[in-house]
């Protein structure tokens, strides 16, 4: 009852906000970037503690990434060498005036530029694809949903043979193929009946198949990030569905594989 009800509650703050885009929409983006970095700053947390400084950076510095130009329609981010620069050092330099490799490290500081590069540049991409066309970000929505969904039924229902036993051992070949075969019929009929019908079915399909695939590789990683450190989930903020991270593992990965096809979609 709690996962309906959590799922019930996201569709109602999501969807509303999906439709309006513009600056409500990358204001929740945002937000959700942040709560991403802190599920995955959390988790490495297990294992070692960050010094509380050079966690404020990383979550002004995801906020920036995501809001960058976030009234862009280009799928080009523009960042110079001066941000950069200023990254290095943020995050680099602390490890002299710490002075103290137990506290703080390269290992640390190398952690927190990917995190706040990874976390902020996707929900921004996620925020620039919404500018873009709000049919293409439902496509690729339909495409995670509907693909995530039906493998979990399928394998539940006949999963027998498993994918990645030791990264994730609920998920089965069965799963995954049942997952694709409703995943990407459905996104390829909502694309060729709402977005464009003159693309070629074949190529379509294959796009389709392609990034729907690359999703469900997504999910792996996020759980191979979760079995790395011991955790069921990153985080408890959505009862019944676990993180953020646990909710928006495969349209991270879509969403940024979707740049790729661009030039054909």
């Amino acid at each position: 009852m709690k996962r309906i009800i959590s799922a019930i509650i996201m569709l109602i703050v999501f969807v509303p906000l999906l439709i309006i885009g513009g600056k409500p929409f990358a204001i929740l983006m945002s937000l959700l970037a942040v709560l991403g970095l802190y599920e995955l700053l959390n988790m490495r947390e297990t294992k070692k503690k960050f010094p509380f400084l050079m966690k404020v950076f990383a979550y002004i510095l995801v906020l920036f990434f995501s809001l960058n130009n976030f009234t862009s329609i280009e799928f080009q981010y523009n960042l110079d060498y001066r941000v950069m620069s200023f990254i290095i050092f943020v995050f680099l330099l602390p490890m002299v005036f710490i002075n103290d490799s137990k506290k703080y490290n390269i290992n640390d500081a190398l952690f927190l530029v990917g995190s706040t590069l990874f976390i902020g540049l996707s929900f921004n991409l996620i925020i620039i694809t919404r500018n873009y066309d709000i049919l293409y970000i439902v496509y690729l929505l339909i495409i995670t949903i509907l693909t995530d969904t039906f493998a979990l039924i399928t394998g539940k229902l006949i999963g027998k043979h498993k994918l990645a036993p030791i990264i994730s051992p609920n998920k089965t070949y069965e799963g995954l193929f049942g997952g694709l075969i409703i995943g990407v019929v459905s996104s390829v009929v909502f694309y060729h009946v709402a977005i464009n019908g003159s693309l070629p079915l074949s190529i379509l399909i294959l796009i389709t198949t392609a990034l729907a695939v690359i999703g469900q590789l997504g999910d792996l990683v996020f759980s191979a990030i979760k079995r790395y450190y011991g955790a069921k989930d990153f985080s408890d903020l959505i009862p019944g569905h676990g993180g953020i991270l646990d909710r928006l593992d495969s349209i991270i990965f879509v969403v940024l594989a979707s740049i790729l096809f661009l030039g054909i979609l």
